[in-house]
């Protein structure tokens, strides 16, 4: 291949999935804000900040010129946190390849957009934005994987969604390795839906599992896990539904309960971490509610998307009439009107969110 591709974010995702398509021999640029960063990778090869420890192939190249990353490119990857992915998006309007057509465009961040609408799907968010080339013709990325283990080759897979079936085709074949499987979907409204959803899901699972650690409660086991994934997967399905979700095994593939069963369990999971936090650190201390949390959330050191997600699926359940109590009490958690052990009567069925 011989293709021009840009990433726009060089965070651990990003620089991963740069790194997988640049092995395969093409030259590779990614956008970074950081500039520190930028010349990390162009002088060392490596992603210190974000992706440490990790060799970078020669022909992945860092810029902190967003218009000269985008300009020109067969294919554009936005891999940026979603609260500065619409800024993210305004910069590169202007570039010639975008306003034209030209460009392949696709999206690995997860989690829904503010709009005047409320609370709203990326993809038919950025639509809003480009030119009328791309409607119905955006790619969004998931599946059950982490930089870390993506960026050192451990066999994972991915979904490639689209309501363009070639294009979806199109970066299934850019992005695939024997590492790195990639399959197609038509259902790109479900597959934004539970890779955002379940970050929120992965905080409650971390902060349950802190509980069994630090022997806050005897009352949670194997199961209580189980119970916890399968509540919110079904609640999930249940969010996708009445945001236009068209294949139902979405949420049983590797888009769906993969995805959600790796964000919950792994190491490297930010939002299982965050969880943790709130019963081991008590990191929600300084924060007045979800909305300061947010404002002030590069605080934390991390970005855990999900608490993001849980404001904004708290208000599409009260707006679609949803029953979520597991998402719809993390939020409540977040926003302090909730202490964790009340959280849990969630899961006993003793606490409706709902009322």
């Amino acid at each position: 291949m011989d293709e021009k591709i840009a990433v726009l974010g060089a965070g651990a995702w990003g620089t991963a999935i740069g790194k997988v398509i640049a092995e395969k021999g093409n030259d590779v640029v990614i956008w970074s804000f950081e500039e520190t960063t930028r010349d990390y990778i162009n002088q060392k090869n490596e992603n210190v900040q974000f992706l440490p420890d990790v060799k970078l192939p020669e022909n992945l190249k860092a810029t902190s010129d967003i218009e000269e990353a985008a300009e020109g490119k067969d294919y554009l990857i936005y891999a940026v946190p979603s609260l500065f992915l619409l800024n993210t998006l305004k910069k590169t309007l202007s570039v010639n390849s975008i306003r034209e057509g030209k460009t392949a465009i696709a999206v690995i961040t997860k989690g829904f957009l503010p709009s005047e609408y409320g609370p709203r799907l990326i993809i038919e968010t950025m639509e809003d934005y480009l030119p009328g080339f791309f409607r119905q013709s955006l790619v969004y990325i998931s599946g059950p994987s982490h930089a870390e283990e993506v960026a050192r080759g451990k066999i994972t897979g991915l979904i490639s969604a689209s309501d363009n079936a070639k294009n979806s085709i199109r970066y299934r074949y850019l992005l695939k390795s024997p590492k790195l499987l990639v399959y197609s979907s038509l259902d790109v409204r479900g597959v934004q839906v539970a890779a955002a959803a379940k970050n929120v899901i992965a905080i409650a699972f971390g902060m349950l599992d802190a509980m069994k650690t630090v022997g806050m409660t005897d009352m949670f086991g194997d199961g209580t896990d189980s119970l916890l994934l399968a509540a919110g997967l079904n609640e999930i399905q249940i969010l996708g539904n009445a945001l236009g979700a068209t294949h139902p095994e979405t949420f049983t593939s590797i888009s769906g309960i993969g995805d959600l069963d790796v964000t919950c369990r792994s190491i490297y999971g930010r939002n299982r971490r965050f969880g943790r936090e709130i019963i081991e650190k008590n990191i929600l201390e300084p924060f007045i509610d979800i909305d300061d949390l947010i404002t002030r959330i590069a605080e934390i050191g991390y970005l855990p998307e999900g608490i993001v997600a849980a404001k904004y699926i708290r208000i599409l359940a009260e707006k679609h009439k949803l029953k979520m109590p597991v998402a719809v009490g993390l939020c409540k958690v977040l926003n302090k009107e909730m202490d964790p052990m009340q959280f849990c009567k969630v899961l006993l069925g003793d606490w409706d969110t709902n009322d």
